[in-house]
Formats: structure tokens, sequence, C-alpha cells
């Protein structure tokens, strides 16, 4: 049997081509690149637009929570975040409830980017359901989900 047939190298590690953390990183670079385009012009980095994304959908939250949605360490959500803020972006403000946590929420000049940009977002994650299909699309974004867990 060779390598390649079996997927493994001789000391038992998966080939490259078939390693999931070097396939989840080549994947994610296939899909931003062409959200980083879209981006350039903008000013924000892609790291800035899914914090835009998660509080346009989520409404204000926590920094904790706001990390997670938006896949990032919650050191670079404050240091983001308080890049963000000084460009208007994004609001910062106590919470009511708990005043030791603050919310972060969409400004309207966030809410601007994501509407200028929402058309050519929405061609870019088509184009990926389109190559996939429909039905592997979705599998794929359930597997991920069942990879994630209940983090």
């Amino acid at each position: 049997m060779s390598e390649e047939t079996s997927n493994q190298l001789t000391d038992g590690l998966p080939l490259t081509s078939r390693s999931l953390p070097i396939s989840l990183i080549r994947a994610r670079e296939v899909a931003m690149e062409p959200i980083r385009a879209m981006l350039h012009p903008t000013g924000i980095t892609e790291q800035q637009w899914r914090i835009l994304r998660v509080l346009s959908e989520h409404g204000a939250i926590d920094a904790t929570s706001l990390a997670w949605r938006a896949g990032l360490l919650a050191p670079s959500v404050t240091r983001i975040v308080q890049t963000m803020s000084g460009k208007q972006l994004i609001s910062r403000r106590n919470d009511p409830d708990d005043r030791r946590r603050q919310l972060i929420g969409l400004l309207p000049a966030g809410q601007k980017i994501l509407d200028e940009n929402a058309q050519q977002a929405q061609s870019i994650a088509s184009g990926f359901r389109e190559r996939l299909g429909d039905e592997d699309f979705e599998q794929l974004l359930d597997l991920l989900d069942r990879l994630i867990g209940d983090k």
C-alpha cells in the first residue's frame, strides 16, 4: 500500500493533504481571499468585519461573547474594539445589569460599511455555495459545528 493510499506516513501522522488542521487553514485562506479583496477599499480588516457582522446580527454584547462569535482571541478583541471605537464604528458602554462588564454595540458608520458591502459579501457566499452545491455546503457547516461542539 502506498503512502498516498493509506493517508498516513510511516510515523503514523496523516499526510499533510489529509491533516485536519492544515486542511482547515487552507480552506480558511480560500474563503478569506475574496473577503480580503472586498474589504481592502473599506480600510477595515477581516477581524473588524467579523466584529461588525456579529454586532449586526446579535446586537450589543460583552467582549467575551463577541470574541467567541467572531472567532477571535479575547486580547485581540480588546485591541480591535479600541481601534474600532476610535473610528466611531462601534460603541462601548457599561452593562446596566453588571457595571463591571462593557457592552459593545454597532454604530451607524459600522452599519454603513456592512450595508455598502452586503451585496458583494452575499455574492461571495453564493459562490462558495454554488461551488459545493447546497447539500454539501450545508453538510460542511453542520460538520464544522459538530467539530466545534458546545464551546
